[in-house]
């Protein structure tokens, strides 16, 4: 059984084709530069690539593209071999808390909650529709980023600002990156040989986004991001945390509403502390002496330090801490930094085990330490693709 996973965005759709229940990759690829003149389709097969331009597309010719090149490369024999289609929908509000099976109104609360993310919803929307008429009487799910996080209890979700903010506007906390740390929590359960509604972890999403979750008995239990990606951890070009005021101060200053969001989101954090995002070029730069690169890699590293420190006091027991996502897979030093300051919880992490870059995923502390720390390299696609699975294949069988 074939199941197509999508993740349809502004500019680009990203697609993998999963066989089930064997949860094996059979393809994957992207089309990019959707909109523009020169879109292109890439197709990663297990020995060679394939690129094919597309010339001016929109997501109908770019989806129909994908479905065409399945068949034509022989990878399928007809568009009746995919069972199920998963597309990832980033905002899903206080409506969904699972993934869902898609009918006329989940299509109508997507929309819906369009205003809660207008960057990304109208595209995941587009996708969800192409699709249907494309492959007609095929069950699609959405899985979405924020239902892992509806389990927050309201005195972690709910900010103190007036209440019809809440009621009226639905100002709350809602939390991103959830198919990843529900990912990453159910697989280091199982590495850690323990049931996952007994498991207490907290998950480390780092990549140019970041965010961490606690993850309290196989839920979870609170979370960095907030409202938007913009709270917590300090990422590639966003701020994270700030003093609210400030934006007042800036505003006072002459810089409009739309100024201060782009700075907040696209010239902040590493790149606005040291001009570059990518940990890899601060980590050299910080080799050859650069003061700056240095001062951004320990604000990055100190503000995680604080939340797994508040997380854990939180939850009481804390079993695993997980790093994932570019970065927290990536870097020796990043890793290495955050274990060493969590010295006071009895954490100690193995130096060898940290330097070995295989890309398996892998336990990195020492025998003495209290706390596990695991490496893993998330897959949200395999966990669209696993509850596209379980709503409709597994439940026909």
């Amino acid at each position: 059984m074939k199941i197509l996973v999508l993740n349809s965005g502004s500019s680009s759709i990203k697609f993998k084709l999963y066989r089930f229940p064997q949860e094996s990759v059979i393809v994957s690829g992207e089309v990019e530069k959707i909109g523009e003149d020169n879109a292109l389709l890439h197709i990663n097969l297990e020995n060679e690539s394939i690129n094919e331009e597309l010339g001016k597309s929109d997501h109908q010719k770019a989806l129909k593209a994908i479905t065409t090149a399945l068949i034509t490369k022989d990878i399928i024999k007809n568009i009746d071999e995919i069972s199920a289609v998963g597309h990832r929908v980033v905002h899903g509000g206080e409506h969904f808390r699972d993934a869902v099976v898609i009918d006329e109104e989940v299509k109508s609360k997507i929309e819906e909650n369009i205003a809660l993310a207008p960057l990304h919803n109208p595209a995941n929307l587009k996708g969800i529709k192409v699709m249907e008429n494309l492959i007609k009487n095929i069950p699609q799910v959405a899985v979405f980023d924020t239902a892992f996080h509806q389990t927050i209890e309201p005195l972690r979700y709910i900010y103190a600002l007036p209440k019809d903010l809440y009621t009226q506007k639905r100002v709350r906390r809602y939390g991103f990156h959830g198919t990843s740390h529900d990912y990453l929590s159910k697989t280091a359960a199982k590495m850690c040989k323990i049931e996952i509604d007994k498991f207490n972890v907290i998950t480390l999403h780092l990549g140019n986004g970041a965010s961490i979750c606690a993850v309290k008995n196989g839920k979870s239990y609170d979370t960095s991001m907030g409202m938007t990606p913009l709270e917590g951890l300090v990422m590639g070009s966003r701020s994270g945390d700030i003093d609210p005021a400030i934006i007042f101060y800036l505003m006072r200053e002459g810089y409009s509403a739309e100024d201060i969001e782009s700075m907040l989101n696209k010239k902040s954090g590493l790149k606005g502390l040291c001009s570059h995002n990518d940990m890899r070029e601060i980590e050299e730069l910080i080799s050859s002496g650069d003061k700056d690169a240095k001062l951004a890699f320990d604000i990055f590293v100190d503000r995680i330090v604080k939340y797994i420190g508040a997380y854990a006091v939180s939850m009481s027991r804390v079993d695993a801490i997980v790093f994932s996502g570019g970065i927290g897979e990536n870097s020796i030093s990043v890793r290495k930094a955050v274990s060493d300051r969590l010295k006071p919880l009895g954490v100690t992490i193995d130096d060898t085990l940290n330097l070995c870059d295989d890309k398996n995923n892998r336990f990195i502390h020492s025998k003495s330490s209290k706390i596990s720390l695991i490496r893993i390299k998330t897959d949200e696609e395999l966990q669209i693709a696993k509850s596209t699975y379980r709503l409709t294949i597994s439940n026909q069988s």
